[in-house]
């Protein structure tokens, strides 16, 4: 059943509460805060209740309730502890076509009591019909999150400003846009604001994230992916980004795909990586769209580098890469143990000048245990060298994450932490911020 949204006047108006226990002393709140002529009737009354009678902000009737309470009244809630009384209470509610809210008991309410944000005159309700109170908590939480606090008063001074524009500029056009420009503000603009948004997954000014698009179905997109992608200022995409992910980048967002198709470039890795850099030092926030995962062949090492080399701060959103994608569409595990427990990823193209010089993979090992002493020596007795950077992740990517890096020469005395770890071995590691061969093993907390 569809809900009519409705604020509704209850300034004076006559309403009674049924029951005065700790149920009916919630509702007591938003009832007085609206003005209302407040009756409460009940054998026995809290005494916080009392007080606020004794204060003259309500009527209380210390009795039980009877049907003619409701003469002459125009919204009821009831709020005791017992089924029978409140369902009485609609019943006769209803006879009398009065408003009734029959609390936590949806079949027998006519309205609602919403979550309610709140900044002056500013209200924001949010109801979920009763199915799910605990929700509209919630998202109440959320959206108070956002909402800076002096917006009631900017609401007051700009409602002061529409009535002089509407006594002094005539009807038409003009009066019109000075109005909705006297409605604009940006929300959530401050550095606690921002926090905030960032809290709540949505992309921060300032900031360029190196977003993974997956193989191409939307439904396979991460949820921290989708809610950037929703709320970025620039989203700059791949060719290979197909068009039904892009419909979930806001409307207002500039698009503009930076793709390289067999060998035709559009655009420069250069000019992409000024287009991040002078779109975050504008103070808007950039998705740099990339599709699958954004660090398997995607460029995304020479895009670190000139976002660190720019002072541009940076987030990496893992994807789906295609090879999990075509191993999902084989029905298949590229890991059965029962015949292989290496998976090998490798591209057909390389960098100008042809195959990289240094020949050794990447290694990215699962389940290394909590002594790394055989790993080591496995690798040395490959002909690893003792430089070869390598790296141990704990909780990778949760709010614990404990990052190592090292060599292989000190790869024997790490201790890697709680597990879930995996060990990431190779030449891409050299770059590192915290990578050097000539110092002690470098630990990075999140």
């Amino acid at each position: 059943m569809s809900l009519f949204p409705a604020f509704i006047k209850l300034a004076r108006r006559p309403c009674l509460l049924v029951g005065a226990g700790a149920v009916a002393l919630e509702k007591i709140g938003p009832l007085l805060a609206a003005e209302a002529n407040l009756r409460v009737v009940a054998p026995s009354v809290r005494t916080e209740i009392q007080e606020l009678a004794d204060a003259g902000q309500l009527q209380v009737v210390q009795r039980e309730w009877s049907p003619h309470d409701l003469d002459n009244t125009f919204m009821v809630i009831a709020a005791t502890d017992d089924p029978a009384v409140n369902a009485a209470v609609y019943e006769s509610a209803v006879e009398r076509n009065i408003l009734c809210n029959s609390v936590d008991d949806p079949p027998h309410c006519d309205f609602y009591f919403g979550s309610i944000v709140t900044r002056g005159d500013l209200q924001i309700a949010i109801s979920t019909a009763g199915e799910s109170p605990a929700l509209a908590q919630r998202l109440r939480k959320e959206i108070d999150a956002q909402l800076p606090e002096d917006f009631g008063a900017w609401l007051a001074e700009t409602g002061r400003l529409r009535r002089e524009v509407l006594a002094n500029v005539p009807p038409g056009e003009d009066r019109k846009l000075l109005l909705h420009r006297l409605a604009q503000r940006e929300v959530c603009g401050s550095a606690a604001c921002e926090a905030r948004s960032e809290a709540f997954g949505r992309a921060v000014k300032g900031r360029v994230y190196l977003v993974g698009a997956g193989p191409g179905d939307p439904d396979l997109l991460t949820t921290r992916a989708a809610r950037l992608l929703a709320t970025a200022d620039v989203v700059l995409t791949d060719d290979l980004v197909p068009g039904k992910v892009l419909w979930l980048a806001s409307a207002e967002a500039l698009a503009q795909n930076v793709g390289k198709r067999c060998g035709a470039k559009k655009i420069t890795q250069a000019e992409i990586n000024a287009l991040m850099i002078s779109n975050a030092r504008s103070g808007r926030s950039v998705v740099r769209l990339k599709s699958g995962d954004p660090l398997v062949f995607g460029r995304a090492a020479e895009e670190i580098d000139a976002l660190r080399e720019a002072a541009v701060e940076f987030e990496v959103v893992p994807g789906i890469t295609s090879a999990f994608a075509a191993a999902a569409a084989l029905g298949l595990s590229l890991t059965d143990r029962r015949a292989s427990s290496i998976v090998q990823i490798s591209s057909g193209h390389h960098a100008t000048g042809g195959p990289p010089a240094i020949p050794e993979p990447t290694r990215v090992v699962y389940m290394p245990g909590k002594d790394f002493s055989a790993l080591a020596a496995e690798w040395r007795a490959q002909g690893l060298p003792g430089d070869l950077p390598c790296a141990a992740i704990s909780h990778a990517a949760q709010p614990d994450q404990r990052i190592i890096i090292t060599t292989l020469d000190d790869l024997d005395g790490v201790n890697p932490g709680p597990a879930p770890v995996l060990v990431v071995a190779g030449w891409v590691l050299k770059n590192h911020p915290h990578s050097s061969r000539n110092s002690p093993n470098s630990t990075i907390m999140r």
